[in-house]
Formats: C-alpha cells, structure tokens, sequence
C-alpha cells in the first residue's frame, strides 16, 4: 500500500481499478494499492504536481494530522464526559 496526498487546497477525485473512485479532501491523505500508482489518472496528477505518493507509512512534510490528537477527539461528536444524577435528563 502507498500513501497519497492531496497537495492542493481544493477536493479531488481520482478514478482507480474496477470503475472507484478516491476522493480526497484539501490536503488529505489516503492509500492506494501499489498497482494503482501504476493508472494513467494518477500519473497525470502527479505530474501536474496535484497529488504527491510517499512510501509506506511516511508523513508528509505538511503536518497535515490534527496536531496528534487521538482519532476520537478528531472527528464525530465530543464524547460526554460529565456525570448526572440518575433523573437528570
């Protein structure tokens, strides 16, 4: 697996093996097979330098995760931490 980024400030969508599709967000990152690195698509926008592909389990220079925050505190809603009595609803 390698890992894709998006470089530019916009989202992208790219087209992969068996008619999928990757998007991803303004400067996101996801992974792709090794073969599709491969797909005429993918080379396209990398040359147009619009996406960049890093090895396996590098990070891009972009600090592009949420200031190492863990996952749960990332995304979804806030996990209730306060406590309430039993009839307070």
């Amino acid at each position: 697996m390698k890992i894709i980024s998006n470089k530019t400030n916009r989202p992208i969508k790219i087209a992969l093996a068996g008619g999928k599709f990757m998007h991803l967000g303004p400067l996101k990152t996801g992974q792709i097979a090794d073969k599709a690195a491969e797909r005429p698509a993918i080379k396209k926008l990398l040359e147009a330098g619009e996406i960049e592909i890093l090895g396996e389990g590098e990070q891009s220079q972009g600090g592009t995760d949420a200031g190492g925050a863990p996952p749960e505190a990332r995304r979804g809603h806030r996990q209730n931490t306060s406590l309430r009595s039993k009839g307070d609803r």
